[in-house]
């Protein structure tokens, strides 16, 4: 197999809106496309032409720069060619670049915004905030209890099985980044309560925006946002890493922040038997679903509240 796939089970998720319904899992050979792969964009998608493995079904290339929009099922050869999501994949080039450089970027209102959210902070801390970096070996066992407290009670978490994973396997890997020098870890506290965590490891001199979460008891704070803001403050001054990748899907969160974007697709190659049809026609048929209503509540201005409903109970 090809050196740049990696084998292993991979949830087909049928979602309603955040809530997961099923997630029955294929066994695929998988391939991550990096910002330091320098891949040009394409517009036919084509089938890999690496054998597959015994138990394979197919294989998922995931954030695969693409022109054009695709079409969400069709047949390539001996494959169904599923696109599951088409998005403009976020990145900060942080190379060369100071933190004052990177700030211009913003409309002055926007740099308002963001030092009053940082200066509200501060002020309910008592006038300083407390936060903390952790990359060396000895540290990442701190900040995995520390995160974990706070990962528990996000929505990712309860709602999306997505939080910060609860392992031996990812606190040993955590241990193994670090003395590679290869993660990034920061914790924004209230007094001595973790509130926030940003999890961040690194591959070719790529910093990966892999976990975010925040405690929704401080929401009103806008402590996730603080916390960005301080860690890429230390990051652009650290002059260590060319990009910041917010990897794929959409959020307001990651728009803001970014300096670039690219059109990007996650594409699966299935085989063509039934199961695997089903599999696909069922996902995509949920997901026009929960897309008409949730037009239908943002038509009406409940979108957002019904979200935060379902996120935090309130």
């Amino acid at each position: 197999m090809n050196q740049n796939w990696h084998y292993y089970q991979v949830p087909i998720k049928i979602q309603f809106g955040d809530k997961t319904l099923l997630a029955p899992k294929l066994w695929l050979q998988v391939r991550e496309i990096g910002l330091d792969d320098e891949i040009p964009p394409v517009a036919e998608l084509v089938p890999p032409t690496d054998p597959l493995q015994e138990r394979s079904q197919g294989f998922l290339i995931r954030s695969l720069p693409i022109i054009g929009k695709q079409p969400a099922i069709s047949r390539r050869n001996d494959y169904l060619c599923y696109v599951s999501s088409q998005y403009p994949h976020y990145y900060i080039d942080m190379r060369g670049m100071p933190f004052s450089e990177y700030t211009s970027k913003f409309s002055s209102k926007t740099r308002s915004t963001l030092n009053r959210k940082v200066r509200k902070y501060a002020e309910y801390c008592g006038g300083n905030i407390s936060w903390k970096v952790y990359k060396a070996p000895g540290e990442m066992l701190e900040f995995f209890r520390l995160a974990r407290a706070v990962s528990k009670i996000t929505y990712q978490e309860r709602l999306l099985d997505e939080g910060l994973p609860d392992s031996d396997e990812f606190r040993q890997q955590m241990e193994q980044l670090a003395h590679q020098d290869r993660v990034r870890g920061f914790i924004l506290f209230y007094q001595d309560k973790p509130i926030s965590y940003l999890y961040c490891p690194v591959t070719n001199g790529v910093l990966i925006y892999a976990f975010l979460g925040y405690d929704p008891t401080y929401m009103n704070f806008s402590v996730g946002t603080v916390l960005q803001w301080l860690a890429l403050q230390h990051l652009f001054e650290e002059r260590t890493f060319q990009f910041f990748d917010f990897t794929e899907g959409q959020s307001e969160h990651k728009k803001l922040f970014a300096t670039h974007n690219i059109q990007c697709a996650n594409v699966f190659f299935l085989r063509a038997n039934m199961r695997n049809r089903f599999l696909l026609h069922s996902q995509r048929t949920v997901d026009n679903i929960s897309a008409v209503i949730g037009g239908k509540l943002d038509q009406f201005g409940l979108k957002s509240k019904v979200k935060k409903m379902m996120r935090f109970g309130i």
